[in-house]
């Protein structure tokens, strides 16, 4: 690497921290069941603790998002958890609200029909509201499960604005450092008209919230032939981009880490980023997170892997030369322009992640690290041995 890409190497890699996800270290399964590993995590107090673990060893990862009915209990004190989060070297990031688990949600949420569960799942949003700002929280991350599953089950006309009246209301309620993040998902569990399918639908209510709405991109919510990069192209444009959930995909939401199937796409979407940042003359203001659930790697692992992959193809993305690939545009010299993208993508950072991990006290190779730690065998001991007091039998369903 020459001494102008080493610098670039180094300034993505400060810029770049990524949150991790509480539920990520917990059991989890698929629809069919729930398979246990013996170091899962099973209190919130284990999550935290495996989230400080893997920022211990990759650097990047300061914060942990929560899920609002799965790690704070009824009553307690939100403070207290982010005391505890700051006892294992991490704070609390996104505030992920539950919508889809009480059995009022049956119909919707935001989109019910009925408006006592519209305001039973805008009261939620605000209480997670108030968690937020009572634990330093920037954002407040929305996905929603609300849709039909048959022609004519409902309007879809009436559900859209049910959700930009809720959605109004709720930003009304966001502190002046609050950010709102309204993810989309082309389907499931509603199969026929889902209520936010697309970007073009997260961003259209976001832009009706209010100016402190943005767009979440979940890099595994697309069919395989669009091209997620061009949404992302888009929505910097509009000054609309908020945050991602990193994960790849075969099919259009699969919880695998990221670059497992395509990692030139992860690759391409930095590389807007990028090319955004370097037009502009700033970095564009976004919330990077895991959002994965793994039942055959080991959690801690496949979350090592995913951080450690993220940087590396966000360093490479970064030593695209943006003026040279202007020229090439400007000439609609197609190939060197693509090869411009090529070179960056093929180029060797190791040496700069290597530098940056030894001026930074950190491992210089993570999983290994965490292997020969012992970290992962010592809580499969002390865990395997609470679940079995707490009498957590294998098996049952997803949640």
């Amino acid at each position: 690497m020459t001494p102008l890409q080493l610098r670039r190497a180094r300034e993505a890699l400060a810029s770049f921290a990524i949150e991790t996800p509480s539920w990520g270290f917990a059991d989890t399964g698929t629809r069919f069941g729930k398979f246990f590993q013996d170091a899962a995590a099973i209190d919130l107090g284990d999550k935290l603790a495996d989230a400080g673990h893997v920022h211990a060893l990759t650097g990047c990862c300061p914060t942990v998002a929560v899920h609002v009915l799965w790690d704070f209990k009824p009553g307690e004190d939100p403070k207290a958890v982010a005391r505890l989060a700051r006892r294992h070297g991490v704070r609390i990031g996104a505030i992920n609200p539950n919508l889809f688990q009480d059995q009022c949600y049956k119909w919707g949420s935001f989109g019910h029909n009925d408006p006592a569960v519209r305001a039973h799942a805008l009261q939620h949003c605000v209480d997670s509201v108030a968690i937020g700002q009572a634990v330093g929280s920037e954002y407040l991350s929305l996905w929603f499960a609300d849709g039909i599953n048959y022609p004519g089950q409902g309007s879809i006309r009436e559900r859209k604005r049910n959700f930009e009246a809720a959605l109004r209301a709720l930003h009304g309620k966001l502190g002046p450092k609050q950010t709102m993040l309204v993810e989309y998902k082309p389907f499931e569990p509603a199969f026929y008209a889902t209520d936010v399918a697309d970007w073009g639908m997260a961003l259209l209510l976001a832009k009706k919230a209010g100016p402190r709405a943005k767009v979440l991109v979940d890099t595994g919510h697309h069919y395989v032939a669009q091209n997620i990069e061009q949404i992302v192209a888009w929505l910097l444009d509009e000054d609309m981009l908020g945050g991602f959930h990193f994960n790849d995909r075969r099919y259009a939401d699969d919880d695998l880490t990221l670059g497992s199937i395509d990692p030139y796409q992860v690759f391409r979407i930095f590389h807007e980023i990028h090319a955004f940042a370097h037009d502009r003359g700033r970095r564009p203001k976004i919330a990077y997170m895991i959002d994965q659930s793994h039942n055959e790697k080991p959690k801690i692992e496949a979350t090592i892997q995913t951080v450690v992959m993220a940087q590396e193809l966000y360093v490479k993305a970064a030593l695209v030369d943006h003026d040279a690939l202007h020229r090439a545009q400007a000439r609609n010299n197609v190939v060197d322009a693509e090869l411009i993208l090529k070179r960056a993508f093929f180029t060797d950072v190791a040496p700069a992640l290597a530098a940056w991990r030894k001026a930074n006290r950190l491992p210089a190779d993570p999983l290994s690290e965490h292997r020969n730690s012992g970290y992962e065998r010592r809580a499969a001991v002390d865990r395997r041995r609470r679940r079995q007091e707490l009498g957590i039998k294998p098996g049952g369903g997803y949640a």
